[in-house]
């Protein structure tokens, strides 16, 4: 049996109540739809010596600005600098497209949030548009049929892995976005929003959106596995029969993930590579190397605690977020390194990602501190 069950009482309980006591200690913050996305429990910058620290202090206090912050917005505009020069010439220079990933309740969509505000902010003064891999989810009835479509595979039970998005959607969206500040195609664009605290934390898609609009410079584009890439038949087989690292060894048998389900799920992840295809730049959100899947049960946990907090108790129960993290884990064991290390083509052949040399790593601690700072 993996050592987190039950949620709360495998990371324990004074650990979750800790991590929410020090999240109250921090400036409280919503997202563009109000929802209290997880920063709650970001550790706020105690300084760096980058580039952005003036601009940023001119216009936040320290306790506003999470230790990330200025490494993502150096290494954003650094990215957009040299995207401008690839560009130089043309008619109009297309946005700079970034990846952003990280676990449930790592503080990704909130990071990703005070990153846009800080760009869009004096003396940056840039367009940019944030897309959350989450407002892809198929809406509530699609996930329902796909469950029921497939109700031997677990991990299709409820929204998450690769197979629970709306795959055209996103393809066009991202193409749009590609081509937004061409004159024949700078039209205004609505982007979806999925409110996650319908049908008892199912979630559904929001009857509407937010429109962006031209020029734009700098598209965000967040999400748990935004970035992973599938795997051969044969390295799945091996990672299956591995234990998972700090879950137990019997992970995925005892939650009844079978082989086929991950190799189904791998067979839909190739359908977004295409997405992956048209990034430029790439920020990836990861726990430390001795904690890689267990802190992701707390993040997650509190994240629920605060927003149900918020919202007058709407949401999951502390045993729906721990079987809600539980269908996620596969996705970090089979395909997370593909963030950094690429894929295998059909020939087998090794590729690299698109944004290899264009690749931050912010490596963050049990309480989201940041401990190291990489670039790949």
């Amino acid at each position: 049996m993996a050592p987190h069950l039950s949620a709360r009482a495998a990371l324990g309980l004074r650990g979750v109540q800790a991590a929410e006591a020090f999240s109250k200690s921090q400036p409280s913050r919503s997202l563009r739809d109000g929802t209290p996305d997880p920063r709650d429990g970001c550790t706020t910058w105690k300084g760096t010596t980058t580039s952005s620290k003036a601009a940023i202090m001119a216009t936040k206090t320290p306790s506003d600005i999470p230790e990330a912050i200025p490494h993502m917005v150096d290494h954003v505009l650094a990215e957009l600098r040299a995207h401008r020069v690839r560009h130089d010439g043309q008619p109009a220079v297309p946005p700079l497209i970034v990846g952003v990933q990280g676990p449930q309740g790592s503080g990704k969509t909130y990071l990703t949030s005070i990153l846009r505000d800080v760009l869009q902010e004096p003396p940056h003064n840039l367009s940019v548009a944030v897309l959350s891999l989450d407002d892809l989810y198929l809406p509530h009835g699609g996930l329902v049929s796909l469950a029921n479509t497939h109700p031997d595979n677990a991990l299709l039970r409820g929204r998450g892995q690769p197979g629970t998005h709306d795959v055209p959607l996103g393809t066009e969206l991202l193409n749009k976005l590609k081509r937004i500040n061409s004159s024949s195609d700078a039209h205004e664009l609505e982007l979806p929003s999925f409110d996650k605290s319908l049908y008892d934390g199912e979630g559904d898609r929001a009857p509407r959106g937010h429109v962006v609009r031209p020029p734009i410079d700098v598209v965000l584009f967040e999400g748990w596995c935004v970035g992973f890439y599938p795997i051969s038949q044969a390295e799945a087989g091996r990672r299956y029969a591995q234990p998972v690292k700090g879950l137990g060894t019997d992970f995925l048998q005892s939650r009844g993930y079978r082989l086929q389900d991950v190799l189904d799920v791998n067979e839909r992840l190739k359908s977004y590579v295409s997405w992956w295809d048209l990034f430029d730049a790439f920020i990836q959100i990861k726990p430390p190397e001795g904690h890689p899947y267990d802190y992701i049960y707390k993040w997650r946990l509190q994240q629920e605690h605060n927003m149900k907090a918020r919202n007058g108790g709407k949401g999951m129960s502390d045993e729906q977020v721990e079987k809600f993290v539980d269908r996620y884990i596969p996705g970090y064991v089979f395909f997370g390194d593909g963030v950094v290390s690429g894929h295998e083509d059909a020939s087998g052949k090794r590729s690299s990602p698109p944004w290899t040399g264009h690749g931050l790593q912010v490596q963050i601690g049990e309480y989201r501190e940041v401990l190291h700072v990489d670039r790949f």
